[in-house]
């Protein structure tokens, strides 16, 4: 057996003559402050005033305790008794005056009185080395126990005399429910009896069932009870009074931390504890402890308590996933070491208190689930179990044992010295002075010697026990911010230092809210351990991007939406170039991040390089998009609609990637992105057919695949412009008699078949899907708009387009093509839209209804200012262009049939220079405008903006849109 360290340590003299000359002064002072408020203590004895001024020297909170409460000090010198016997007196003492409490405000002043004089006088115990370590261990968490018991008793019989009592469910008519008690689980060091002399205390708060109080006027739940129960408790510790507080009261540590609910029921602990605790609440739980009034102490809930968080604790088998877990703490801590100021902290530093509790925490972890003897909440205890059981050797259990007494004496003296809870060594010479006299060293440089060499042991123990030896990678991110547990000051302070242009809180705020998100999800132990990995990269590629914040929430999003999917995470993980070029799509486009967020298949088509910028052409996106269908069951429409739905998103994101990238200029961007929408045009329209023909049979004077029907496109589509958010403007003609009907089991008009067919084109676009919907539908451009029928007949198109469409509809013809339907049928639609396109025109009246539709839109439309430019709708913008265009068809076709050739705004200006209706100039400075304006919008819509920018990159051009439309329809 090893030999025990001693635990007793004693100062460098007990004579207030034998102090140095600095502790001697120190004494003077505190005595001038104590005579001046109280000088009867002039009355003592020489020696019981050298006594006082021995330990003022050392301790300011003696000080102060004894100017608060000159009394106490005075009875406790005459005391005889044993420092046992006159603590268990005082807790009697404490009891009894408990019990005569009327109200909670005398609650908190004798919590306070009594906190501060035991406290005091542990101190005064401490200093002289009356009392040895554990001696000192064993009376400050006694006295918390004692402190929160009462008060926690003392406010049930308050609470119940005006709600009743907490009662369970009754069992059967014959069997009530049982009072329900309240427990405290005690933390930490309180937990393991071995509370620092200035500490937090960490606390959770539970009870057994559910149900309601009973035995007063009004009821709660007994949740609800609890509740206040402990709001109160938290209270009467924690508040700060003119006497001061008892304890800071830290509940962080409850399942969900701050999140969760202040009490929880054993079902909802048990339920948390199975399904989501982690690697640091089993540590936390090593050393919770009950702490409970007398009257429930022999409670038999309170062993179901211990046997419910037993299984969490402690795995049957050997454990070895602790040692993980504790090598993520170390690195948490390697990490606080590298941060100002904490190579002097005999806690958190290399070699600290804390090294000690994990080396003997992991092994319990380890190896408690099968070695019960190992199960004991105290530090010093369980290393002495681990050398019984032979997991470390008397050396190394002596080097531990020493060092931790020898840090904890040390943070006792550091903390008695004002009541303050630290564990840094200090930089001021007295309470340097103070600390290594207290310690039994006669100088600073010896006591910092000795304390060193016990760091560095204990140190040396940790590595060897901990090594990892895949650290390379971890070791290459400057700092994980991902760790869990890491504090958010430490956090933020790290982040204010390495990266001082951002917002910290918010960069921390985003790193928290992400890991509360993942750890509600089902990530699984490799999620888990890729996500441990994975995510201090991509905080750190963030924090080195322009825009760190905003890439975090993109990649925050992202994580959040793919954190099940492993694969995913692994190929993320494992690919450091494609991790990078991830993020550059984020942070060019809230599109893409918003695209991938909500379908995270998409991941697919960006991370694989050969997919991503392949080359594809009209023809391509339809044999592409026919052979994924034809995969499909025809009669599977669920998954037909998903498998459009996929394409389009999927194409769509290799075009964005593409354009981001440089590899597509503008006009190639709109035309791929025009060819996919013409390709699912297409098999929407089949698809529609099939269900129709399926269920009705086809129009009875169709031949062979013929359908009798065309989908126009109008607008974007028509004119090969289409964006990334553009909608659909369709208009659909068919060329059927109305008088026949279909020719199938089911039977009916024709007109009924193709305004039904144009309902299954709507529903299969529009239809919501987990994928989305495919584009939305405009069908207002049909003749009698909203009016009029959802399917024209081709008579029915021509004659309105000759007898009642407004001159803004001969417009939108301009811009119309054929997108898919019967080569017959589109070739009487063209020959429609060239007659009316070239009828001859009153160009007075053109331009007075073309300018007075344009000043409506502008009025009506416009989202720019004075130093905005609002692209499309503001003057000199794209609609000018447009309408200039459109004007130039509608006014020249006449005279130049070839203007109507063609649906674009550019292939049509251009023409329009060789007619010789506009110059050359006026032509190509239209045109170089409208890619200007229209490549600023692709990327604004990329941006998930609005089509609105800095009017100074474009002035020149908005200048010459201007001057052709002056010119053209004589407007200043």
């Amino acid at each position: 057996m090893a030999s025990h360290p001693s635990n007793l340590f004693t100062p460098c003299a007990t004579h207030l003559t034998e102090m140095p000359a600095e502790l001697q002064q120190a004494a003077d002072e505190a005595w001038d402050k104590i005579i001046y408020r109280h000088p009867h203590f002039e009355q003592l004895e020489a020696k019981q005033q050298d006594k006082i001024k021995w330990h003022c020297a050392l301790s300011n909170f003696i000080c102060d305790a004894i100017l608060a409460d000159p009394e106490f000090i005075l009875t406790q010198l005459n005391n005889p008794q044993p420092a046992e016997q006159a603590f268990l007196q005082a807790q009697g003492d404490f009891k009894q005056a408990c019990a005569q409490l009327t109200t909670e405000a005398e609650l908190h002043k004798l919590l306070r009185q009594y906190r501060r004089q035991q406290m005091m006088w542990i101190a005064w115990q401490d200093f002289n080395g009356h009392i040895n370590l554990d001696q000192a261990f064993e009376f400050i968490s006694s006295l918390a126990d004692q402190l929160i018991s009462q008060s926690l008793d003392w406010l049930y019989q308050n609470l119940t005399t005006t709600f009743g009592t907490p009662t369970s469910q009754d069992i059967d008519d014959k069997t009530p429910g049982q009072a329900q008690p309240f427990f405290v689980l005690g933390m930490g060091k309180l937990g393991g009896g071995e509370l620092n002399f200035s500490s937090d205390i960490d606390l959770i708060f539970c009870y057994p069932e559910s149900g309601k109080t009973q035995g007063a006027t009004r009821s709660l739940s007994n949740h609800e009870f609890f509740t206040r129960l402990g709001q109160r408790l938290i209270t009467s510790l924690h508040q700060q009074t003119a006497d001061g507080f008892v304890y800071r009261v830290d509940m962080r540590l409850r399942p969900y931390g701050d999140s969760g609910p202040l009490v929880m029921s054993y079902a909802m602990l048990e339920d948390y504890y199975q399904e989501q605790g982690r690697d640091w609440e089993r540590y936390a739980m090593l050393k919770a402890r009950a702490i409970v009034p007398e009257r429930w102490q022999d409670h038999p809930e309170l062993d179901y308590l211990n046997q419910l968080i037993r299984p969490f604790v402690y795995r049957r088998y050997i454990d070895f996933s602790a040692v993980e877990a504790l090598r993520k703490m170390k690195k948490l801590i390697a990490q606080e070491n590298r941060r100002k100021g904490l190579h002097n902290n005999i806690k958190l530093g290399e070699g600290g208190i804390r090294e000690v509790e994990f080396v003997v925490q992991a092994f319990q972890l380890i190896r408690g689930g099968r070695e019960p003897e190992l199960r004991t909440r105290s530090t010093r205890k369980a290393l002495q179990k681990l050398l019984a059981a032979g997991e470390l050797d008397e050396h190394e259990i002596d080097l531990l044992t020493d060092g931790y007494y020898f840090l904890r004496k040390a943070e006792h003296v550091l903390q008695a010295i004002a009541d303050r809870q630290t564990q840094t060594l200090p930089d001021n010479e007295l309470d340097k002075m103070r600390l290594c006299f207290a310690m039994g060293f006669e100088d600073w440089d010896s006591f910092y010697h000795a304390l060193s060499i016990r760091m560095s042991q204990i140190h040396q123990i940790f590595n060897d026990i901990i090594r990892d030896d895949n650290e390379e990678d971890s070791d290459s991110v400057q700092f994980d911010y991902w760790i869990s547990q890491l504090n958010g000051d430490i956090a933020i302070s790290q982040l204010e230092q390495d990266y001082p242009n951002i917002d910290a809180q918010d960069f921390w705020r985003q790193i928290v809210e992400c890991q509360q998100q993942v750890e509600k999800r089902s990530v699984g132990p490799r999620g888990t351990d890729i996500m441990t990995k994975l995510m201090p990269r991509l905080i750190e590629l963030c924090l080195d991007s322009s825009e760190p914040s905003t890439t975090l929430s993109r990649v925050k999003d992202l994580i959040i939406a793919i954190c099940t999917r492993t694969a995913y995470l692994e190929l993320l993980y494992e690919n450091q170039a494609t991790c990078k070029q991830l993020l550059l799509f984020l942070q060019a486009s809230p599109w893409i991040a918003q695209q991938l967020n909500k379908q995270a298949f998409l991941l697919d088509e960006l991370l694989d390089p050969r997919q991503l910028y392949r080359e594809l052409d009209a023809n391509q996106y339809k044999q592409d998009l026919r052979e994924r269908l034809l995969r499909i069951e025809e009669d599977d429409l669920e998954q037909q609609m998903d498998t459009l739905r996929q394409f389009k998103h999927a194409y769509q994101l290799r075009i964005a990637a593409a354009d981001l990238m440089g590899y597509l200029p503008l006009m190639q961007v709109s035309d791929h992105l025009t060819w996919l929408a013409e390709a699912i045009l297409e098999q929407v329209v089949n698809l529609a057919w099939r269900q129709m023909t399926s269920k009705h049979g086809a129009p009875e004077s169709l031949k062979g695949n013929d359908k009798g029907f065309v989908a126009l496109g109008y607008g974007k589509l028509g004119g090969l412009e289409f964006g990334y958010g553009s909608d659909l403007d369709m208009v659909f003609v068919h060329n059927q008699k109305s008088d026949e009907q279909t020719d199938g089991e089911k039977p009916i008009g024709n007109t009924q078949f193709y305004i039904r067919l144009a309902q299954r084109i709507m529903h299969i676009f529009s239809m919501q899907t987990h994928a989305g919907i495919l584009y939305e539908l405009d069908l207002r451009l049909r003749p009698s708009g909203n009016s009029g029928l959802l399917v024209a007949t081709l008579n029915g198109f021509k004659n309105y387009q000759q007898e009642e469409a407004w001159t803004w509809e001969h417009q939108a013809l301009v811009r119309c093509r054929a997108i898919t339907g019967d080569p017959d049928l589109i070739q009487d639609l063209n020959q429609v839209r060239n007659q009316i396109l070239t009828q001859p025109r009153d160009l007075d009246k053109l331009k007075t209804d073309v300018t007075k539709m344009r000043l409506k839109m502008f009025n009506h439309l416009s989202a720019g200012d004075k130093d905005c430019f609002d692209l499309k709708q503001d003057r000199g913008g794209i609609t000018d262009i447009e309408f200039i265009t459109q004007y130039i068809v509608l006014a020249y076709s006449h005279q130049h049939p070839e203007l109507t050739k063609w649906s674009d705004n550019i292939r049509i200006l251009r023409l329009a220079a060789t007619v010789n209706v506009i110059s050359e100039e006026e032509a190509e400075a239209l045109v170089e405008a409208y890619k200007q304006f229209r490549n600023e919008g692709h990327k604004l819509a990329l941006a998930k903006k609005k089509v609105v920018s800095k009017i100074s990159p474009f002035e020149d051009s908005i200048k010459q849109v201007k001057a052709v439309w002056q010119r053209l329809f004589n407007e200043e």
